[in-house]
């Protein structure tokens, strides 16, 4: 290996804040009576329990700092945009999205924006009134968004205006994704919900319990084939059939281990992605593994890796930020890194934009772009877009990276 050294109702979410008061205490008896082992082996658990209240990540270490190198490659800001609020300082799971030869946003206040690709130019803009928390996903037609007062809203892809307006459970955590005509919606109490695409009617749902204590967050579903995959707060990976939202297969792809509920802490809340009948799904303190999507037999399982941000890959390889900010290169058949990126270490990574020619590209804390070599994972050049942070994965189309802040900057950025 080669080293480069929500919206839940407000009894629900007294009931969540107090059973994670309960167990933060607990972890601080637990360190008394054991001293420093235990300090040690939840250090990375108090980093899930502060994202859970304050819905940032706290890092026991400081970010590491930037140091200058000579750019093998230069990167050029074609564009940028201001797209509102953005996610207004809050934990969302606000992304770009490529559709319809157009680039979309949205914000915390309600604003969906259309971009064009090439110049940033508003092609229509769309003023939801809703506290828009997860989105956009796209439909055949339609732009679909999730909000943290448990509404759904699809608008029409070409001229944004709003097609329908859905109740659901509670607060959209995640990106909805359509399949067949259905839109699939998970929210934060663990349901998942099957709307119509063109009507916003319920197909039908799925109610599952959620842990007493979690990860603020929620992995985005995957349509595959007839099936409808999710990771759970439990570790667990399930499939249900979409036509009908019925049970297909259910693995364990993390296994709680420890004393405490903070130590067992195993959140699946990395969107899943799927290769050549093969789903592969990180999560947190629990490990990654290879899936079988015909049956859910686990094919690896490599534990020694713990991920809240996203894969991406490319013909033979996975790409990921570890908890550390740690960017890997896995091999698709085992698991097995091939390579450690650790100098941007704490930088709070975004997932990696899926690989492009020979880049890898990250999003950081400090509104940097980086472009890492897929050989060998050293660094080839960076650019900063912003002073915020940046926590939605980059998306690449056409060669070109567009990157989406936390602040509302959304740019497109080319290698020249």
């Amino acid at each position: 290996m080669t080293d480069y050294s929500t919206d839940m109702t407000q009894a629900q979410g007294e009931r969540r804040i107090a059973k994670g008061f309960f167990a933060l205490c607990a972890f601080f008896v637990i360190a008394f009576l054991t001293g420093c082992s235990a300090i040690d082996a939840a250090s990375e658990g108090i980093s899930g329990i502060t994202d859970y209240f304050r819905g940032g990540e706290d890092n026991a270490e400081p970010p590491s700092v930037l140091v200058e190198y000579p750019p093998e490659i230069k990167l050029e800001v074609v564009w940028k945009e201001s797209v509102g609020v953005g996610a207004d300082e809050q934990s969302l799971k606000l992304i770009p999205v490529i559709g319809s030869g157009k680039v979309l946003a949205a914000d915390r206040e309600g604003v969906v924006q259309a971009r064009s690709l090439t110049t940033g130019n508003l092609v229509w803009e769309t003023e939801t009134e809703l506290p828009l928390s997860g989105g956009p996903g796209l439909g055949v037609s339609s732009v679909i968004l999730g909000s943290s007062n448990a509404e759904v809203v699809a608008l029409n892809i070409e001229t944004g205006e709003v097609m329908w307006k859905a109740a659901v459970s509670s607060e959209v955590l995640s990106v909805p994704v359509v399949g067949n005509g259905i839109v699939i919606v998970r929210t934060t109490d663990g349901s998942v919900f099957a709307l119509d695409e063109k009507t916003g009617g319920k197909r039908w749902n799925y109610e599952r319990t959620v842990p007493a204590l979690s990860i603020r967050g929620t992995g985005s579903p995957l349509i595959v084939e007839d099936n409808v995959i999710g990771g759970y707060d439990n570790g667990k990976l399930m499939a249900l059939r979409l036509a009908d939202g019925k049970y297909s297969w259910e693995t364990s792809i993390a296994i709680p281990k420890g004393r405490s509920e903070i130590e067992r802490l195993v959140d699946l809340d990395v969107d899943p992605i799927v290769i050549n009948g093969v789903i592969y799904v990180a999560s947190y303190q629990g490990g990654i593994a290879a899936v079988s999507e015909l049956d859910g037999d686990i094919l690896w399982r490599n534990e020694t890796i713990s991920s809240h941000s996203g894969l991406s890959n490319d013909s033979r390889y996975l790409y990921l930020a570890d908890s550390q900010s740690h960017v890997m290169q896995l091999d698709q058949r085992s698991g097995a890194a091939l390579w450690k990126q650790k100098d941007l270490s704490q930088r709070r990574l975004t997932a990696p934009a899926a690989a492009y020619e020979n880049y890898v590209v990250v999003g950081d804390l400090e509104g940097y772009v980086h472009w890492l070599s897929t050989t060998d994972g050293r660094q080839l050049g960076r650019v900063q877009v912003t002073e915020g942070p940046i926590d939605a994965r980059p998306i690449v189309m056409d060669g070109t990276v567009y990157v989406y802040a936390k602040d509302g900057t959304l740019a497109a950025i080319k290698v020249r």
